[in-house]
C-alpha cells in the first residue's frame, strides 16, 4: 500500500490495518516454516507496509504533542 493511501485513513483505520498486517505477517512465517510459502516478496511488502503504517501513526502523535 502506499504511504498516500495510509495518510488518507483515520487514526482507527490505521490500527486495524496495522492488526491486519501483523497477522499476515504471522501467517506468512508459519507458511515459510512448513514450506508452504509460494510468494515469499510478499514478506518484505508486509513488513515494509507495517513500518510504514508505524512511521505514518508516530508522525501523527509527534504532531499532535
Amino acid at each position: 500500500m502506499k504511504a498516500e493511501n495510509m495518510r488518507a485513513k483515520s487514526a482507527d483505520e490505521l490500527t486495524d490495518e496495522l492488526l491486519a498486517l501483523k497477522k499476515e505477517a504471522f501467517n506468512l512465517r508459519f507458511q515459510k516454516a512448513t514450506g508452504q510459502l509460494e510468494n515469499t516478496a510478499r514478506m518484505r511488502q508486509v513488513r515494509r507496509d507495517i513500518a510504514r503504517a508505524k512511521t505514518i501513526m508516530r508522525d501523527r502523535s509527534r504532531a499532535a504533542s
